[in-house]
């Protein structure tokens, strides 16, 4: 199988909001927008997106209807510092601090409206113990 794209999609009961948070937080474009469904795309790169779907539409199967829960999204970045500064200034919820981890990333944790976890990271030198664990050459930043 060769796959040609890949991004998660969130269920949630209020799409416009949903999608609102991610455009003004995280610098998403909507590239399709109805009232039970929004794509989202990256203005800083074409290779991520992310959509929002009413948790309750006809195309999910009955027994896959929930709303998202128990989901961490990973947003790798530059600068996690500068990120960190703007998103607690707007008034996000920290829900872990900002802080540096030995197996490669300083990170924080925040949340969107509906309580999915956002991980926001930028890759940094894991420690001696944790290179180990590592393919050749993919060790952070």
């Amino acid at each position: 199988m060769r796959t040609t794209s890949y991004y998660p999609v969130l269920m949630t009961e209020d799409v416009a909001a949903q999608a609102a948070f991610y455009m003004r937080h995280f610098d998403f474009e909507a590239l399709f927008e109805s009232d039970w469904y929004v794509h989202l795309r990256s203005t800083q790169s074409d290779a991520v997106n992310l959509a929002i779907l009413r948790w309750d539409h006809q195309t999910i199967p009955e027994v896959g209807r929930a709303k998202a829960g128990g989901l961490l999204i990973n947003f790798e970045v530059e600068d996690v510092d500068s990120v960190y500064g703007r998103l607690k200034a707007a008034g996000l919820p920290i829900l872990l601090d900002l802080r540096d981890e030995d197996f490669g990333q300083r990170h924080f944790i925040t949340a969107d409206p509906t309580g999915v976890l956002i991980d926001v990271i930028t890759p940094i030198a894991p420690s001696d113990e944790f290179l180990k664990a590592y393919a050749p050459g993919k060790a952070g930043a």
